[in-house]
This record gives structure tokens, sequence and C-alpha cells, in this order.
């Protein structure tokens, strides 16, 4: 028996395989961009809603796969699919047009690479160069970053200063004024910002080793 978990599963590997989000795979196949959100897999009252069967159709022809090919990827279903992150360097990510005024990846310029899939479809990833970070992040290391994941004290946060500088620490108090963050390389000093000279802040979600 087919179950609700099986099917929205096996849609993101579809959209991963095409290279796509979930939303992407939408988009492609003519359908509302929030089609295929997992915000909308369950009803507000709870209920598991189905995709229909004109939607997924229309993601097949979309993508070329066949019925066949897209009940293989149901049975793949124990395993987690591996959607396409976008990625660009940490050097890069303070020079204008990579981010919207949200902290969300925007605008051309990005490479990608696969991830198992994560709740927020504005996931993006940045490689870290050189050793300022050192020994949290080292030269090479990829880190995840979640502009939708909630911040609490001690997480690791990429921030963004209006005057156009990205920095990784880690959280140490967030008030309606001011940020403290903590450095992540004991050589380089903690940092006090003002809240009004912050334009955006993102958890960091995971790190390659």
């Amino acid at each position: 028996m087919l179950t609700h978990a099986q099917i929205w599963s096996a849609i993101d590997r579809l959209a991963a395989r095409a290279g796509l989000s979930p939303s992407g795979l939408a988009k492609r196949a003519g359908l509302d961009p929030t089609t295929f959100n997992k915000s909308k897999r369950i009803t507000p009252d709870g209920r598991a809603r189905w995709p229909s069967t004109e939607s997924l159709s229309k993601s097949l022809t979309a993508t070329g796969a066949t019925l066949d090919q897209f009940v293989a990827l149901i049975s793949e279903s124990g395993r987690p699919a591996a959607e396409a992150v976008p990625l660009i360097g940490f050097a890069e990510a303070g020079a204008g047009g990579y981010f919207d005024d949200g902290g969300f990846p925007a605008g051309k310029g990005w490479d990608e690479i696969p991830f198992p899939a994560v709740e927020d479809e504005h996931v993006y990833a940045l490689e870290i160069s050189g050793d300022s970070m050192h020994p949290a992040y080292r030269d090479g290391t990829i880190i995840i970053v979640s502009p939708a994941a909630p911040i609490r004290r001690g997480d690791r946060v990429v921030v963004k200063t209006k005057v156009g500088e990205v920095m990784a620490k880690e959280l140490k108090r967030k008030t309606a004024k001011t940020l403290e963050l903590k450095s992540l390389n004991p050589d380089h000093p903690d940092r006090t910002l003002l809240a009004e000279d912050v334009v955006w802040i993102a958890r960091i979600m995971w790190a390659s080793q």
C-alpha cells in the first residue's frame, strides 16, 4: 500500500533529479509554485493532503520521467532525497546581487551541490575560504545555512551588515537594540552590533568535516 510520505518523498526525488526544488518543479510543470511545498502536505486541521493525478502527470511531463521511473522513486523513499542546494563562496556572500533584503538567496552566479532534503526550501550553502574561522571551520568547509530556521543563544549563525560585511559567529545574546556575537576563532575578537546595522541573520544548520 502506498503511503502519504512515500508519494511526497518520490515527488521530492523527482524534483531533485531534475535539479529543482519542489517549488521549482511545480513552476516548470505549469502549476502554482506552492503546490508541492511541505506546508501544503498537511491541511490546517491535521489531515494528510495528497497530490492530484493532474499535478503528478504534469510533473512527469515537465521532467521527461515515465510512470515506471516515478514508481521506482517511491521504492527509494527509505533514503532521504537529495536536492540541489545553491552554493557560493563565503567571501562572495557580501557582494551585492546574491541575496534579497530578507537574506534569501537570489540572483545569478550561484553554483549548486546535492544535499538531503530539508524543511527550508530557501536553504543555501557557503564554502569557507581561508583560516579566519579555524578551528571551527577550515578552508574548503561547506556550511548549510537556513534563513527560515529559528535562532537561539548558542547557535552558529551567518550575519550580514549594512556595510556589506558577512561573518560567521556564535550568537551570544540578541536584544531589540544589539546583537552580541562570539568569534569562532579565539584569535579574533567578539563583536557587538547595533540591530539597526544588521541586514539579516541566518542559522548554520550543518557543516562538512
